[in-house]
């Protein structure tokens, strides 16, 4: 695989960014490890970073405590336990899609409804493949590179410099094209080219394109530009979830396209999204990344659920 210069890690030899280093030498020996010693170790991480990750710890509970309320105290700390494996098994995650060769990647990985996506593509439709923030992600999207070689995701920029060449050199493999979440003209662009792009609307938006609807009957600020980029670029938006499978392998479901969408209003079409991402999460909610606060910004007289 050709880097570009920009993805060349050479760049990073400076003292500070060691434990980067420290932190890439793991995930790739964690990629060559039998599936039953991935699934140990990443929980073992987990457990580990729960003890130096306590501000991050209360968030998820928090959002445990709000979206699952059916639950009991002690179905929802163990919730929270299994959590934090899932976060130790995301870093694991990480060296297995980046590093595992396709082929081999492909025989851990359930692919269903991969006809929607081909059909898309095949009539010259962009895709937008709309999803939300699991701990598998890394796997999710890497076997896309089996699917098409038009791909291109979006990516959040790293505060640390070494760590975002990192990801972006390791999401390189799948997606040549990666788009800044900020650039609205080169997503609009590439879906106009009929690309399939990997979108996440779930985390809290606060500029103009969000309203406050529910999630787990909660209420969130909500972004609902999914309905205006596809009413500009004329892609079809299909729901794309994936996770880990407790045998250690991994299940990619992607749907058919969403009917009449855009719909009657951005808002309803917000709601059918994130009805959709519950029902997924509801099948393995300790692998939805629940450190994130979910329910910040809201306007008042809506509490901070977050303050102590």
């Amino acid at each position: 695989m050709t880097v570009p210069k920009e993805l060349r890690l050479t760049q990073f030899w400076s003292p500070r960014y060691w434990p980067t280093w420290l932190l890439l030498g793991f995930i790739y020996w964690a990629s060559k490890l039998s599936p039953p010693w991935q699934l140990k170790v990443g929980r073992w991480l987990g457990r580990v970073l729960r003890r130096f990750k306590k501000r991050q710890e209360r968030v998820a509970r928090r959002n445990i405590e709000l979206c699952f309320r059916e639950l009991g105290a002690a179905e929802q700390r163990e919730l929270l336990d299994k959590h934090f494996e899932a976060v130790g098994m995301s870093f694991v995650e990480m060296g297995i899609g980046w590093f595992t060769p396709i082929e081999k990647l492909l025989a851990r990985v359930e692919i269903h409804g991969r006809e929607h996506l081909e059909r898309a593509l095949a009539e010259g439709r962009g895709v937008l493949l709309t999803g939300g923030h699991f701990t598998a992600l890394e796997v999710g999207f890497a076997v896309l590179e089996a699917l098409t070689p038009r791909v291109s995701t979006m990516y959040r920029t790293q505060r640390d410099a070494m760590m975002d060449v990192m990801i972006r050199r390791g999401r390189h493999r799948f997606a040549k094209h990666q788009i800044p979440r900020d650039n609205v003209r080169a997503l609009l662009r590439t879906l106009r080219d009929g690309y399939a792009v990997g979108y996440l609307p779930d985390q809290t938006y606060l500029g103009n394109q969000s309203e406050l609807l529910p999630f787990f009957g909660e209420p969130a600020v909500t972004n609902t530009a999914t309905s205006k980029l596809a009413s500009i670029s004329g892609a079809v938006v299909m729901p794309y979830f994936f996770r880990r499978l407790p045998t250690g392998d991994y299940r990619v479901d992607i749907g058919p396209p969403l009917a009449d969408f855009p719909g009657e209003s951005p808002r309803h079409d917000a709601e059918r999204l994130f009805g959709k991402l519950e029902d997924y999460i509801r099948l393995a909610p300790e692998q939805y990344l629940w450190l994130y606060k979910k329910f910040k910004g809201r306007p008042a007289p809506l509490p901070d659920v977050y303050a102590r």
